[in-house]
Formats: C-alpha cells, structure tokens, sequence
C-alpha cells in the first residue's frame, strides 16, 4: 500500500515536472509582493527597534519565508475534488482499491515537493540576493522550522480536502472554496503576523487552525519564538492535525453512503 501512494507522489511530481516553466515567472511574482511588503513594513518601522515582537530585520525574514513557504503548502486538491465530484469521476475512484482522500494528500504531497525544489528554495535563494534575509544559524532551528513547515502543509491541505468535500452537500461551492482561500491567507499571518492583530482578535485565532499554518512557522524560522514556546507551537500544530482528521473522517464516511453526482 506504501509503494502505491508513493507512486502516486512521484506521478504527480513528474506531471508537475512538465509544466516547471509557468512556476519561473511565479517566483518573479512572489518577489515582487515581497519587495512591496518591504518597503510597507519598512515604512510602518519607521525607525523603530520593535513592533508586534519582531525587530525590522525579522520582518523582512518573515515576509520573505512566509511567501515562500506558501509556494510549498499551496495546493488546488479542493478544487480539483470539487470537479471529480461534478463530473461523477469519484464514483469509479470510490471502488477503486484505495482511500480517496488519502489519494487527493499524497498528490498534494507531490505537487508540494515540486514546488519546494522548482519554487521555493531557488525563489528564496534570489530574494536573499535583493532584500536583506536573515537566516537561522542553528541547525536545530532549521529542523524545527522544517518540522513545523511539514505540518502546516498537512494541515492546509486538511482544510482543502474539508472545502473539497463540502462539494459533495453542496454541489457548488465556488464562493466558499475562493473564501476559504482569502480566509487562510489572511488569518494565517501570511499579510499580517498574527501578534499585530488586536488582543481580542488573537484569542479568537488562537482557537483556529489558520496560525499553525503561516505564522508558528514563520516565528520559528525568524526566532521570533525560541525554547518552550517553540515546542508549544509544535504541539499546536499536531493537535489541530488530530483535530482536523475528525470532520474530514466524517465527511467522508456520510459522503460515500449518499452520494449524489451531479451529471453522472
């Protein structure tokens, strides 16, 4: 069973493979936005040492590695479940002799590897050239960040595979998957570092699942967290993990004893 979904990643790493040339021009776009965020913090900074617990040095780091980290955990599985569902393809995928599902993760798995060789780390390589990037210089930071990444990949693309199956009871669920898409991006500290936000609006997100995909690792990354709290951040990151397999376990399970396809 471990030999077939790992051909399912290398499938669709080859099929991203094919079209490497389109993700070139989006590491001159992730640039572009990263060079607009700084100038804007720089001009927020203004001269001062510290703002929402980062100095104006982290805040650059920040930016940078949390555009570039969501190179790595960005993913379409939703829609593309969605479309599977419309055009009746999930039922054949249903009797085939494997999990859906897991099918739709290790294809995310897949197209995330891609975008961390073709994308990211070249992209992360030429901003470093542009803008001033400050790096961890412990070895042990670096594992917790990619430890950390690893996770907020699993739980985005969670949350993808929810939006996905939500197709099955609401056979059009356009507007959620594109407000799914604006919720992530902005709750997750990827525009805004989550400690910038108002008090209250940081007791709300810290009962959300949107942190430990941007922000945990980001702070991890730029030191921003350090010691305990980095090994709390981490245990958020596995809860929200085992907390995100319930709904998608019963999604899936009420979805497979009624399934309505549209056009099938």
């Amino acid at each position: 069973m471990f030999s077939m979904y790992a051909e399912i990643i290398r499938i669709r790493f080859l099929t991203m493979l094919a079209y490497r040339v389109n993700y070139y021009s989006g590491i001159i776009v992730y640039s572009i936005n990263i060079g607009a965020y700084y100038f804007l913090w720089n001009a927020i900074y203004g001269g001062q040492s510290s703002m929402g617990g980062l100095t104006a040095q982290q805040m650059v780091t920040y930016v940078a590695i949390s555009w570039m980290a969501r190179a790595f955990y960005f993913n379409n599985i939703d829609q593309e479940m969605a479309m599977d569902i419309k055009e009746g393809k999930v039922a054949i995928e249903m009797i085939r002799p494997y999990n859906y599902v897991t099918v739709k993760l290790m294809q995310g798995f897949g197209e995330g590897i891609f975008r961390l060789i073709f994308f990211s780390v070249p992209g992360m390589f030429i901003v470093s050239f542009i803008f001033p990037i400050h790096y961890p210089d412990s070895a042990v930071t670096w594992s917790w960040y990619l430890l950390s990444l690893m996770i907020s990949f699993v739980i985005n693309t969670q949350i993808n595979l929810i939006t996905g199956l939500l197709t099955f009871f609401f056979y059009n669920n356009e507007g959620i998957m594109r407000a799914k898409r604006v919720i992530v991006d902005l709750f997750s500290g990827l525009i805004l570092p989550i400690s910038f936000y108002p008090e209250w609006a940081q007791e709300i997100l810290k009962y959300l699942p949107f942190q430990a995909i941007s922000y945990l690792p980001g702070m991890i990354f730029t030191g921003g967290m350090a010691g305990e709290k980095i090994y709390t951040a981490l245990f958020v990151q596995f809860v929200w993990v085992m907390i995100l397999l319930l709904p998608i376990w019963f999604m899936w399970w009420r979805a497979r004893k009624s399934v309505v396809i549209q056009g099938g």
